[in-house]
């Protein structure tokens, strides 16, 4: 009896993790054999950080745009990968045969963090490195802070996504998801400080869920950062909960 019982509860859960192990090997496949997506995603933060950061930078730049650049670089990741790519299946009715299928409701979600997660932490290890050759040396403890905070990232910029793919077309997502990709890291100080900007962009900084992904990653590398580590933890938290929550609602009602 006691055998009969150990089998029948190991291999539902067995089945299960195999298909949560299926769906996150497809939804990283499909990110690897999408070059539009790829390529830009894993480059542009790093050529731009060796532009602006190690060949243009003077004083506390390589350090600052390390950390600031370490954020943008989970950006696309989790905005194109969420937001694009929800759309697309909404319209190409992949989301609607998924929903059919005796998949765990969760699957499709936790596979596309992951991917948006491992592509923002290969975007900060590269970026890392770049530092490294240019003799901007780290800890390890503050290594693995600003890892942290990379990864964290996916999660209130993948939520943002996925509520910008489940309200516009699949034809409108990549230029909408463009609207709020380069505002955010121009106002949230990702490309430069925002001391050098008009006192305007400080003021309206912590409306912007990158700054306070940003004030995070900061002290990894040596940098003051303004508020408290909580506040801006809350802060993403509460973005990740309300986004999350409209992206449901709005699923639900179109489903």
């Amino acid at each position: 009896m006691n055998t009969l019982t150990t089998v029948s509860t190991t291999r539902p859960r067995a089945s299960t993790w195999r298909i949560y192990r299926a769906e996150a090997l497809c939804e990283l496949r499909r990110a690897w054999r999408t070059p539009a997506f790829a390529v830009p995603s894993l480059l542009f933060p790093v050529l731009f950080y060796a532009l602006f950061g190690i060949l243009l930078g003077r004083g506390h730049a390589p350090q600052y745009l390390l950390a600031t650049y370490c954020v943008f670089g989970a950006m696309a990741p989790a905005l194109f990968g969420f937001g694009v790519q929800l759309a697309l299946d909404r319209e190409g009715g992949l989301l609607t045969l998924k929903r059919a299928l005796p998949l765990p409701p969760m699957a499709p979600l936790l596979a596309r963090l992951l991917m948006a997660v491992l592509f923002a932490l290969l975007v900060a290890l590269v970026l890392l490195g770049v530092a490294a050759l240019a003799g901007v040396g780290l800890a390890p403890a503050m290594v693995l802070r600003l890892l942290a905070v990379a990864a964290f990232a996916a999660l209130p910029l993948g939520a943002i996504g996925l509520w910008i793919g489940s309200h516009v077309s699949a034809s409108a997502a990549p230029a909408v998801v463009n609207l709020v990709y380069l505002p955010l890291a121009l106002l949230s100080g990702l490309w430069l400080p925002l001391s050098i900007l008009p006192p305007v962009f400080s003021t309206l900084a912590p409306l912007w869920p990158t700054w306070h992904l940003a004030q995070l990653a900061l002290p990894a590398v040596g940098l003051p950062a303004q508020g408290s580590t909580w506040v801006h933890i809350t802060v993403l938290l509460a973005v990740t909960g309300v986004a999350l929550g409209l992206a449901r609602r709005r699923l639900r009602r179109v489903g």
